[in-house]
């Protein structure tokens, strides 16, 4: 669906994060939807789309990029799951996330009174990582350990956006499968192997989402003027031990090895081995009671599309 008629001023949305995962395939969906699509980088280029300076630790962005956007769609962080948790990266994924939201936050009150919305990634590390299978959703209180507080801060200084009287929305997102990198791709390579075997226990719930869908959900926030906490996931959680016995099906890999004990995760991810054996099971309902349909709406349907 367009987001202009001919009579509407073309819309700029500027993007943190858009040459990562999603930023890639949430740009190339915005234009399609008739918005203009400029990006923040700390290496400007203008390749593709109309690209600014930005230094987060410098506290340093290009005032042209705050001043032009309409709206501002935050995807930007360290990856939590791109290096072992060392004491300095875990305040690498820390800083990444409040310190950029606090700069945008204090260059647009200072440069764009007339910023409409501010859409933000978060994620489900919000409700914490041993949940079991209880459901839940939006309303569910923060859950403890790391993440979750570095998911609770990080919406905070989101939420200050609305000192300001913008529009927020924030998109708590789960496991994005794409077949260009991330979770999915990490799986698949001991399955292709032949060492494939899922987590211990097996029983904790993975909320996933296709890369397709939580870019659509973005782009329906804000056709919308969508505001408040929305989870980014399908509307069916899978188990570790279900989510891996489907992705071997589709590869035509057999699944020899028992599940995967934590301490021996411990030995080769360290901390971060805590979220990997616990899981969560999120509801989409909320996204989808405005009016939002999945495309891939179960894990069947996504992995055909991404592994065929």
């Amino acid at each position: 669906m367009s987001s202009t008629n001919l009579n509407d001023p073309i819309k700029t949305v500027l993007i943190t994060g858009g040459t990562g995962l999603v930023g890639t395939q949430l740009s190339a969906l915005l234009t399609d939807n008739g918005y203009k699509v400029t990006h923040l980088s700390r290496n400007p280029t203008q390749k593709h789309y109309q690209s600014f300076y930005w230094d987060v630790k410098k506290g340093e962005i290009d005032d042209e990029a705050i001043t032009s956007a309409d709206v501002i769609i935050h995807l930007a962080g360290a990856g939590v799951a791109d290096k072992r948790w060392s004491k300095e990266w875990k305040k690498e994924i820390y800083d990444s996330r409040i310190d950029s939201t606090r700069l945008l936050k204090e260059k647009v009150a200072k440069l764009n009174p007339n910023l409409s919305h501010f859409i933000s990634a978060s994620a489900i590390g919000y409700y914490g990582w041993d949940t079991g299978d209880k459901w839940l959703d939006e309303n569910t209180s923060k859950g403890p350990g790391y993440l979750a507080d570095v998911v609770n801060d990080w919406e905070k200084e989101v939420d200050a956006f609305n000192e300001l009287k913008i529009k927020v929305a924030k998109v708590r997102v789960g496991i994005v499968l794409s077949s260009d990198g991330g979770a999915l791709v990490e799986l698949m390579k001991p399955i292709k192997f032949g060492f494939g075997a899922a987590l211990s226990p097996g029983s904790q719930y993975m909320s996933w989402i296709h890369t397709a869908d939580l870019c659509s959900i973005f782009s329906h926030i804000l056709e919308n003027s969508l505001e408040g906490t929305y989870n980014g996931v399908a509307p069916i959680p899978r188990t570790n031990a279900e989510f891996t016995k489907h992705v071997a099906s589709s590869l035509k890999k057999p699944l020899w090895l028992p599940n995967v004990p934590k301490f021996a995760l411990r030995l080769i991810v360290g901390e971060m081995a805590d979220i990997l054996v616990g899981g969560n099971r999120v509801s989409s309902r909320k996204i989808e009671d405005t009016g939002f349909n999945f495309q891939f709406a179960t894990l069947e349907d996504s992995l055909k599309d991404l592994l065929h």
